[in-house]
């Protein structure tokens, strides 16, 4: 199969698809491997690493998306990406298309394959291509929120570890899931005043063992949600509902309650977020304040710190990519977690929670395939 690899478009993002250490295990299972580019750049690899592992650099990302079988990308499609693709190609990225209908009618309308990182699973029940990025993003947002907490950076000016004879500031993090778990060890290790607030009950007590009574756990109702956001200096938006929306859980009215000069992080963003005034970010323009309070949304946090995205995230696609470049659609036919990340195939959308947040008629994978 030819696999290409186009340079990420999206504001301030420099993570790339493909290392050259991955393109080495395309290239050793019989596949020639396309690369645009400049599109390592981001992460310290120039064109002559990844012809070194045995890739055919290209011009433009037009002759990769024509050329391909199948592309690899890390970040949903642009605008100008969409009418690039065609029936019959691969497409295997992050997607979120629950939150964004202008995506989904676009490559709906191209005809191609769509495979979503974020709802690929594993045996244990996990999603196994999202989660090094929700590490990632997890750690990330106590870096971002301890700056955003800065006075000269519109926050209420609290250090996260205080200091002897000061109070360290109050972290609430919402959902405990890889993002929450990775947000409240890095806001530990500062020395924050850490709650994770969820409606798993396991999971509330797995975390309480993993933290050994430093995070205090609860479960989560309005009620305890209000006060712990209320009371809070910085927030996390830690939720996901796999391949669906993020559920609206702090509304606009429980803005009022909190400090002035509280900081929101909404990781879930990509999902459409977890605060009701969340709305996405860049790098570029990261923060906005709404009644008071800053909101830190941006889409694409771990393209901050691309070195470490990319390989961890390759590190976790690869061996599915390979599944597919071997295989192609008989890898999603013959692997239920493979299945599970089909969102799009031939104008059909074949994920059950993106159907339902859109819209649209939820088609039949065996079907589709056999039509296929």
């Amino acid at each position: 199969m030819r696999v290409g690899c186009p340079k990420e478009i999206k504001n301030h993002e420099y993570r790339v698809g493909l290392t050259p250490g991955a393109v080495r295990e395309y290239v050793a299972h019989g596949h020639e491997v396309i690369i645009e580019t400049k599109a390592g750049m981001g992460i310290g690899a120039d064109d002559a690493a990844y012809q070194a592992a045995g890739a055919k650099i290209v011009g433009s990302a037009k002759e990769v998306f024509d050329r391909s079988d199948m592309v690899v990308k890390v970040k949903e499609p642009q605008p100008s990406e969409w009418a690039q693709f065609r029936e019959g190609q691969l497409l295997y990225t992050y997607l979120h298309l629950a939150p964004d209908p202008d995506q989904t009618k676009g490559l709906l309308a191209s005809g191609c394959t769509a495979i979503a990182y974020e709802t690929v699973t594993d045996d244990r029940g996990g999603l196994p291509l999202l989660a090094p990025m929700s590490e990632v993003a997890g750690r990330l947002a106590i870096q971002a929120g301890a700056t955003a907490l800065q006075k000269a950076h519109g926050g209420r000016g609290i250090l996260l570890g205080g200091v002897p004879g000061v109070l360290p500031a109050k972290v609430t993090i919402i959902g405990g899931g890889v993002v929450g778990l990775h947000s409240a060890r890095m806001a530990v290790g500062l020395g924050a005043d850490v709650t994770i607030v969820d409606r798993s009950l396991p999971r509330l007590r797995q975390l309480d063992d993993i933290f050994n009574g430093r995070v205090h756990t609860r479960y989560s109702t309005i009620e305890a949600l209000e006060e712990e956001v209320f009371s809070a200096d910085l927030v996390i938006g830690a939720v996901l509902i796999p391949g669906a929306a993020a559920p609206k859980l702090v509304t606009r009215d429980m803005l009022s309650g909190m400090k002035k000069g509280s900081v929101i992080v909404d990781v879930a963003i990509d999902q459409g977020g977890c605060f009701e005034t969340s709305h996405a970010t860049t790098h570029a323009d990261p923060t906005y304040e709404v009644d008071g309070v800053i909101h830190y949304c941006v889409a694409n946090m771990p393209g901050a710190v691309p070195i470490t995205s990319a390989h961890a995230l390759n590190n976790a696609t690869l061996q599915y990519g390979l599944m597919l470049a071997d295989n192609g659609l008989n890898a999603i036919a013959g692997d239920r977690h493979l299945r599970a990340g089909l969102n799009v195939h031939k104008g059909r959308i074949t994920n059950r929670p993106v159907a339902e947040a859109l819209g649209y008629e939820l088609a039949d994978i065996d079907q589709a395939l056999k039509a296929a």
